[in-house]
């Protein structure tokens, strides 16, 4: 006889914490940052109000974890960090091949357009959005620059803020205008281009 096979918790955890998240993302894109409540995500997600707030502190706090777990590493412990095989030109290429591939999937795109159109018209959402997701991804994004900046293979004295915009802006105005296709050949081409500004 095989006996009851026990449910394990922290699997349904684990289920639980992607509904929410997944819970979280699908309402920014339907209905815009400002009208999620923590309620809404609670009963679209199937959970209880008090199961969000054992995780999370805020609305912001969960939105900006959905985010994240769709983008570069996900949330965790260990923090956002890029491949570094000492080839800056590959790990760029593959971070970047990536990224353009994240922006051409509707289950990405649809979100995160939403939610640039509320942080053009909120500024304190705009320094949320800074702290909690772009920020620490940006410091993940230039700790790899300086690993190349130390093997000689970028100028030391490039401005690594700088070669960060070099890199994206042309990614999220293509990407944000609808302007051209989102292509790997794309994301290789503004590597070459900006590794041709930052070689020493």
């Amino acid at each position: 006889m095989g006996g009851v096979k026990q449910p394990d918790p922290a699997r349904r955890s684990e289920r639980s914490r992607q509904a929410i998240l997944r819970a979280a993302r699908e309402l920014v894109s339907e209905v815009g940052y400002a009208k999620v409540s923590v309620e809404a995500i609670a009963a679209r997600a199937g959970v209880g109000k008090q199961t969000i707030y054992r995780w999370w502190r805020s609305k912001g706090a969960v939105v900006f974890d959905s985010f994240l777990a769709l983008s570069e590493g996900g949330p965790g412990d260990e923090g956002v960090t890029l491949p570094d095989t000492g080839d800056i030109e590959a790990d760029l290429k593959t971070v970047m091949r990536a990224t353009v591939a994240e922006f051409a999937d509707p289950g990405f795109e649809a979100p995160i357009r939403a939610l640039n159109l509320e942080i053009v018209a909120d500024p304190e959402l705009a320094a949320q959005y800074r702290e909690k997701l772009a920020g620490p991804v940006d410091e993940a994004k230039k700790a790899r620059l300086r690993s190349a900046q130390r093997a000689g293979q970028l100028a030391p004295d490039a401005d690594l803020d700088l070669a960060l915009e070099l890199l994206y802006a042309p990614l999220y105005q293509r990407w944000l205008l609808r302007s051209g296709p989102l292509t790997p050949q794309y994301a290789d081409a503004l590597v070459d281009l900006a590794l041709k500004a930052l070689r020493p």
